[in-house]
């Protein structure tokens, strides 16, 4: 700890935009870690044959209540919107599945974009303060007096090194950590569209059977 505090006071006056990047990616990463893995997610097979069931039993009060108990996940959402228009012709409920996901889709990839952004922010803050400290340590070589030189050179130095360290400290973390929430993000979307056309297919073999329908759209996994 001791060599981190050493370093943010050597490294001068870019170490706070590279902190402030630093809780930034921390604060966004935290709320999305949250949202996409607590939230937005859920086990999509096991999800959906809770549904099948159901739906195939006639119960579409206990398939409403399954989507009901998770209403911040995605899947559930999405599968409300279709039970909802469930007596509706195709074009309605395939048009409710498309609304859910139009809806769904920013607010699971929301701030998603800012960690490359902030990653690539600190790494210029850094290269910007290894710049300024190499033309703080030339300038302390034409400096005539040898305590005043060594003083610059070990300043500029510092401040050199300091800078460009905590900047990719920052940059390196909050890109595997983005590269991490995009690809659990995309995976929900995908998700999404795999079962809204499933879902379809299930209401749809739903309308031409009766209860006695050995049509599973969704085997069980």
């Amino acid at each position: 700890m001791s060599f981190f505090l050493d370093g943010f006071e050597k490294g001068g006056i870019f170490m706070w935009p590279i902190l402030l990047c630093a809780l930034s990616a921390l604060t966004i990463s935290a709320e999305r870690f949250l949202f996409i893995v607590f939230r937005a997610g859920i086990h999509g097979p096991n999800f959906m044959g809770q549904i099948q069931r159901h739906l195939l039993d006639a119960d579409t009060d206990a398939a409403m209540r399954l989507c009901n108990a998770e209403p911040a996940a995605a899947l559930p959402r999405l599968v409300k919107a279709a039970l909802l228009r469930a007596d509706r012709p195709d074009a309605e409920v395939r048009d409710a599945i498309d609304e859910a996901t139009l809806e769904v889709t920013p607010q699971v990839n929301r701030w998603l974009a800012f960690l490359p952004m902030i990653a690539n922010v600190s790494t210029l803050i850094g290269l910007l303060g290894t710049i300024h400290g190499l033309i703080v340590a030339f300038e302390g070589v034409g400096q005539a007096d040898a305590v005043a030189r060594s003083q610059m050179l070990s300043t500029g130095i510092a401040v050199a090194m300091y800078a460009t360290f905590f900047g990719l400290l920052v940059s390196i973390p909050t890109l595997v950590v983005h590269a991490v929430l995009a690809a659990r993000a995309n995976a929900i979307l995908d998700e999404l569209d795999h079962y809204g056309l499933r879902m379809l297919n299930l209401l749809n073999a739903l309308r031409a059977a009766d209860q006695s329908a050995s049509v599973l759209p969704f085997p069980g996994r």
